[in-house]
Order: C-alpha cells, then structure tokens, then sequence
C-alpha cells in the first residue's frame, strides 16, 4: 500500500466507534453564513457528515476509501456518498457553497487539492479545515501520548491556503468528548500508525493502553472516560 491514508479501511468500523464528532461552536465557525450545499471532503465514516446533515444541509460526502464509506451511508443512507480524491472531486465546477476537510488536509496534495476546491466552490464559498487535537494537560491523557505519541498543533503554523482564497482565519475551541474504555482503545486502533505497524507493534501498543486503563487512578473500574480535545479550525473564502 503506497498510500498510508488508505490503510483506515482496515478500522472503518474501530474508526467509527472510538473517533470523536465535533463541537457545534467549531461547526458554526467554519460554515458561512447561508451555505446550503456543502461537500464534506474525506468524509470517512461520516463523523463530520452526520453532524452538517442534522443541520438540515445539503451535504455531499466524498472519500477514497469504500470501506469507510459503507459505514457512512449505514447510518446516511440518504447522503450521497462518492468515492473520489481531493485531487480529483467528482463534482461539477460551481457545485457547492462550502468544502469541509476534517481530520483529512495532511493526507491531500494541497496544491492540488487547492485547485479542484476552488472549481468546485462557488464564488465566495468557503473551505474549512478542521482536526481535533487531544487536550494532554491532564495526566491520564499525557500519560496516554507517552504510549501513543503526543498530539500537536501543527497545522495551525504550517496550513497556508494560497490564491484564489483569501482571509485565512484560525480559531481553537475547547470541549470534551466522553466516552467508555472500549471507545478509548478503538481511537488507538484507528490512528493510522498503529493500523500500519507489524503486527506484534500494534498488539503492544493496544496491551499499554489496556494498561493504563486498569491501573491509573483516574480511569480504574470507570465505565465512562472525558477526554479533552482542542480542536483546530482554519478558514478561507475563495475570491
């Protein structure tokens, strides 16, 4: 597999059972205002999707992975649902007042990718990019970046959306996403290192999660975990 993005569709459904949704306030911040028709962009198991759906929008979710894209349309199957790439969106120019990227800009070619955004979007439209970043200031979830790796926020220093888009903005928003010690382990499974590591990695990797379950204070014999995210918006309008 020369394309390490594609190996979710080994977890599509770990993907979909441990992955967080995200916030309403980070929602409302990157859609414009009166955007009806809105393309969710490597829509995966449709964590974004479900959440722009249940807004009353017309969304469109495209993603390279079928495996992923069965489980979305399990749960929307009245949202269209395209195989297809950043690089090549299969949609008409002028087709939508808002592209949506979450958890998914790292993974495109952005020059590329820029450009078939902006044929898609109609003038004035928006393209919103979003990833959710564990909160590791509290000691469990520090102590579980030690066995998994620590997040970081490099997409708000490194992501420039050159022209045609114009009025790059970022924003954090804070918020918790609650979840059971089983959710907690398919994150791990999900993330694309641990799917893509020899198999006796991996096996380690999930045991020191288990681990940590059973033995920091905070999460013994607890059926409910808070894990605090910070998740990362960024925003531009196509001129």
């Amino acid at each position: 597999m020369t394309d390490p993005s594609l190996s979710f569709g080994e977890q599509a459904a770990a993907y979909e059972r441990g992955r967080p949704s995200y916030p309403p306030e980070a929602i409302d911040w990157l859609l414009p205002r009166g955007a009806h028709t809105v393309l969710d962009l490597g829509a995966g198991t449709g964590k974004l999707t479900t959440r722009l759906v249940e807004r009353g929008l017309d969304v469109i979710a495209v993603d390279p992975i079928p495996e992923m894209l069965e489980v979305l349309t399990q749960s929307l199957p009245e949202t269209p649902a395209l195989l297809g790439t950043a690089e090549e969106i299969p949609l008409a120019d002028d087709s939508v007042d808002a592209v949506l990227v979450a958890q998914a800009w790292h993974w495109f070619d952005p020059e590329r990718a820029v450009k078939e955004v902006s044929r898609v979007l109609r003038p004035g439209g928006r393209l919103g990019l979003v990833w959710n970043t564990r909160d590791e200031r509290l000691g469990w979830v520090k102590d579980l970046g030690n066995i998994i790796g620590h997040e970081n926020d490099p997409f708000t220093d490194e992501v420039s959306l050159p022209g045609p888009f114009t009025g790059l903005e970022r924003r954090h928003v804070e918020w918790t996403n609650y979840l059971t010690p089983q959710a907690l382990i398919d994150l791990v499974a999900s993330r694309s290192y641990c799917i893509t590591s020899p198999a006796d990695v991996r096996t380690r990797t999930l045991d020191r999660v288990r681990e940590l379950l059973a033995t920091h204070p905070a999460l013994v014999n607890t059926t409910g975990l808070a894990l605090p995210y910070v998740t990362v918006c960024i925003r531009a309008t196509l001129a």
